[in-house]
């Protein structure tokens, strides 16, 4: 079946919605409009969402909205972030005319595979001066970074972001099962597939659910939510997400990279 559902999930109103056939999830302190789904009730972690942004929705419709035996796609994406139609990629797109290019159809060669992922970004070659500002911890370890671009990849750019150290942390509290992969991918890689936008069926959106905030509930023991201030590490449980998607899904279903475009409201 090609039913699909998407959930923008936003802390500002995203108006050229209105007539779209999405479903809003509301992660803002604000009232929300009234057809917007808001996550602060049942079974939720809406007190985390300065730290988790739109993984509080996600983790509200895991626990109180999904139905694991239905058999359709479910999709989320974020204000400002939207999946576009394959054939719309390279297309001039506005705000005037998103909408007709907004994915709001699962097309029949998805029948092929298990996962959407968005199309990847990459993170190399960053200026030196920048490497040399935010990276000096990692170029004291390993100099040759500044002359090697293949060397900048998602650990290096995480330590440079986030915190020098913190997806090593991170990564001792994964499973068994993912540990030593992870840490291949993430000092092998130097791009991935951003935003924690993802589409797939319920079946494998529980697994990837039951991994991912297990996870994150073992790396609250190491960063709390106290110390975390600013923009490096205030929401690290969303960055580390936006790491480990791109490998989780990569690893554990047959995957297919669709394009995303950035609009503002």
């Amino acid at each position: 079946m090609n039913f699909l559902d998407i959930y923008c999930v936003t802390n500002k109103h995203v108006n050229f919605l209105k007539d779209i056939n999405y479903k809003i999830g509301w992660v803002g302190k604000e009232e929300p409009l009234l057809n917007y789904i808001n996550c602060n009730k049942e079974n939720n972690i809406f007190y985390k969402e300065k730290y988790y942004s739109e993984l509080t929705f996600h983790y509200w419709y895991w626990k109180n909205l999904m139905n694991i035996k239905e058999d359709k796609w479910i999709g989320f994406c974020q204000k400002r972030r939207f999946w576009i139609k394959p054939d719309s990629e390279g297309k001039e797109i506005n705000i005037k005319n998103i909408k007709e290019h907004l994915l709001q159809n699962a097309p029949n060669n998805w029948k092929n595979y298990e996962s959407i992922i968005c199309k990847p970004i990459s993170i190399a070659g960053a200026k030196n001066i920048k490497i040399i500002k935010r990276g000096w911890k990692s170029l004291i370890k390993n100099p040759s970074i500044l002359f090697d671009k293949k060397k900048e990849n998602i650990n290096f750019h995480f330590d440079m972001h986030h915190g020098y150290g913190n997806m090593d942390k991170a990564i001792e509290m994964l499973s068994d099962n993912d540990r030593e992969d992870f840490k291949k991918f993430v000092y092998s890689e130097n791009s991935f597939n951003p935003h924690i936008m993802f589409i797939s069926k319920p079946e494998i959106l529980n697994k990837w659910f039951m991994s991912l905030f297990t996870w994150l509930k073992k790396c609250e023991k190491k960063f709390g939510f106290e110390e975390l201030v600013g923009y490096d590490t205030t929401r690290i449980y969303a960055y580390l997400a936006e790491r480990y998607l791109s490998f989780w899904f990569k690893k554990h279903t047959n995957y297919l990279e669709n394009p995303w475009i950035f609009i503002d409201n």
